[in-house]
């Protein structure tokens, strides 16, 4: 068993903080739109940039890395979730995306 949850996409409320822990090229293709984007090496040296009172739902491209930043950042005593299937599953459930680059959004 793991020691943080994991939330499926259709589960994350409208309102809730998504921290997007993929690399850049991969967010400019594609993204949840309003969503924070440090990526995941970033992340120790920025964690000043999140609230450790907010509820962070974590999402990458399939959830292996969200699921290690979960894991850190529940260990680091703030109040996180790993998105299950990350960036794929919110593709595959037709939810709405933007990208950075003047294309199509898409999940790379």
């Amino acid at each position: 068993m793991s020691d943080f949850e994991t939330v499926r996409v259709d589960s994350i409320p409208a309102d809730g903080v998504i921290l997007d822990v993929r690399e850049d090229y991969e967010w400019e293709a594609g993204h949840v739109d309003g969503a924070l984007h440090i990526p995941m090496d970033q992340l120790p040296g920025r964690l000043d940039e999140l609230d450790p009172d907010t509820d962070l739902n974590v999402i990458c491209r399939t959830g292996g890395r969200s699921a290690r930043v979960t894991h850190w950042l529940v260990a680091q005593g703030y109040s996180a979730v790993n998105v299950a299937g990350g960036m794929d599953a919110w593709l595959m459930a037709g939810k709405p995306m933007v990208s950075e680059n003047g294309q199509e959004p898409t999940v790379l």
